[in-house]
This record gives structure tokens, sequence and C-alpha cells, in this order.
């Protein structure tokens, strides 16, 4: 992860967003591929030590973290710096094509019609603190956050993210008014895990009941607030659509700087890039061989990890899934970016999606 980005020209795709060392591999996953799993906290006690570290004082300085971008491992941590919430456990499982290429229907929160799935993921690589952005995804679990790959595992130092957690909706001032609610396992394809590979540049979070925090006795003590999709909704998810032959919106907290210096977005409000046309796309350099753009956007870094919704309905605040940011692009070589691009989510991403959708978690954390 690094906080500032370079920009390459290249004949084939005119300007990308980052300067990074080529990873080898083959991009389209095989029939054989895998999911890979990260466990990140697996008990009440390994949630608690999580929320710990994100009580409100530090979430007040949720604005001033880095908001992260593909790139170079962060800094190895000092030696005071706080163990995660409990070792990583890498497990791969079979990828199963039975019912992955199914859509699902997107669904609004238990009270309202209006949903309000986007936000936040906050997260530490070694000694630095990172955010994204994210969004809930409907599941029969109703428990899984939607993001980029490079928002939760770091391929360049094969490991997790730690202190993960997703706040939909926050605050200017940290404020978290839907739950904040902690990762408990990160559901990737292992070529993202494994070679960095573009491709694959995205990841299923599957997360905890969610708790707020609530002052008392001088102190603050958690407080259960219940199921991510039961309290925000969640976006549906449309695989393997063409590019060319559908619309969509992206959407995500862009904080960084244009390729000027400027700095037109502050992070602080979710920002839209109107719905328009798709095309692929791709990036020898990140091994990246079917990625999907979408022209005239200028998110910058923090917009990563956000959602790419068709049919999106502005009232009810849901469409459904096609895509997360990945990539900010500088077509043209110019003063802004001018488009973001996304993976090709294709039934392989639906195999990740259904992992993550099937796992459980404790009924209570607090």
């Amino acid at each position: 992860m690094i906080p500032r980005a370079r920009h390459l020209v290249a004949a084939a795709l005119s300007s990308a967003l980052l300067l990074l060392p080529a990873f080898t591999g083959v991009a389209s996953a095989a029939r054989d591929s895998k999911v890979f799993a990260v466990t990140l906290a697996r008990t009440a006690a390994d949630v608690k030590r999580v929320a710990d570290y994100w009580k409100p004082e530090q979430l007040k300085n949720a604005d001033s973290y880095s908001p992260a971008t593909p790139g170079a491992a962060a800094t190895p941590a000092p030696s005071s710096t706080p163990d995660s919430s409990t070792p990583a456990t890498q497990v791969t499982s079979p990828v199963t094509r039975a019912t992955a290429a199914q859509p699902v229907a997107p669904t609004p929160p238990r009270k309202g019609s209006a949903a309000t799935t986007m936000g936040k993921v906050f997260f530490r690589f070694g000694d630095k603190t990172y955010w994204c952005s994210a969004s809930a995804v409907a599941a029969k679990n109703r428990s899984v956050v939607a993001t980029a790959g490079h928002c939760a595992y770091d391929p360049r130092q094969a490991k997790a993210a730690e202190y993960w957690i997703f706040v939909p909706n926050p605050g200017p001032n940290g404020e978290t008014p839907h739950g904040i609610y902690v990762g408990a396992s990160i559901s990737m394809h292992e070529d993202w895990t494994g070679k960095g590979d573009y491709d694959f540049d995205y990841a299923f979070v599957t997360v905890h009941r969610g708790f707020k925090w609530t002052a008392k006795d001088g102190g603050y003590v958690m407080e259960d607030v219940g199921r991510l999709q039961d309290n925000v909704g969640g976006q549906g998810i449309e695989l393997n659509k063409k590019p060319g032959t559908y619309m969509v919106a992206a959407f995500g907290y862009p904080a960084g700087a244009q390729p000027d210096g400027s700095h037109p977005y502050d992070g602080k409000s979710l920002k839209m890039c109107k719905q328009g046309p798709t095309r692929w796309t791709s990036a020898v350099s990140l091994d990246l061989q079917k990625g999907v753009q979408l022209l005239s956007c200028d998110f910058s870094p923090g917009a990563s990890g956000g959602a790419w919704l068709i049919g999106y309905n502005e009232d009810r605040g849901l469409g459904s899934l096609n895509g997360v940011n990945s990539l900010t692009w500088n077509r043209d070589a110019k003063d802004r970016y001018d488009a973001v691009s996304s993976p090709y989510f294709d039934t392989t991403a639906g195999e990740v999606y259904r992992r993550a959708a099937a796992l459980t978690t404790p009924a209570n954390v607090t």
C-alpha cells in the first residue's frame, strides 16, 4: 500500500494510475481455481479486541488516515504495535460453480425502504492506518461487504489487513449512525493473494453483528445493533454482463490528489459517477487482461472498493453490484483522472461471493 500514485503512459492504454512492478501469471481463472479465505476475527473476544482499537476517539481521526491505493508493501510494524485481533488462518476451498452465476436481488433494510449500504472500511497494514470505500451486499447470512482486494489483503506481504471494520454511511467526525461491523473472514480469489493479479482485485468480507459505542460510567460499552443487512439493506449482484451492453454508476469516497496536485474531493461524503457505458481495458504491468473501464469518472484514491451498480434506483438506494473501483486512469495524461476500472465480475467472482455469504458468525459479540 502506498499513499501516493505515480503515472505511466503506455501505447496500449494511454495512461494508468500507478507504476507498479509487473506480476506474472494467467489472468483468467481455470475451472479448478480456488477461493482463498483468511480468518480475521473468529470469536466474540476477538471482536472485542478489534472494537477496543476503534473507540470513538480513534474514529474521530478517521479522515486523517490515508486513502488506500494499490501499491508497495507497507512499512513493517514496530514492536510496540499491537497484535491483530487473531492470527490470520489461511484456507483454500474448492470453487463450486453450480449456482455461482445466478443473480442476487437487492434487499432493503428491515426498517424503511431506502438502503444506506455505502460506507468506508478502516484497517491497518504494518504501522499505518488506511481506509477504502465499500458496500453491503445482499446475502443469506445478511453479513457481507464488497470491496477491492487491496482494501483487505496485501499480496506483496502475503498478509491480511489488521483491525478491519466496516462503517456504513459514516459521519464527518467519526459518527457511526448504523453501527460498526468487525470483519470475520475475507473471501478472495487465490490469484489476488498469490500473484496480485488485478483481474481479481475484489474481496467479499463476512462481518460480525454490528455494535455502537454507548457512554457509561466515564467510558464506553459495546451495544449490539444487529446484522448489517437488516440495518442498511444489501445491493444485488449481476454477473457475466458484457461491457458495452449496460450502463453503470460508480460510488466511493475519493480523497487523494489529482495528477495536477489538486484535491477536489475530501473523502468525507459519498460521491457518484453518473451512469455511463463500459468497455474492456487491460494493463500488462498489472496483469490486468480482462478489466472493465467506466469513462468520464475523475475518482481519486479513497474510492477504491466502491460499488459499481447496474439499475441504480436513487430513491431506494439500491441496484445490482457488477464491480468495484480498482484502478483510476488518466488516459489523456492531463490534469484530472478521467476513468475508473473494475475487475470483470464473472462466475468466478460469484463463487467468491457465495463462500462469503455461506459463513456464519457468533450470535452475539457484545
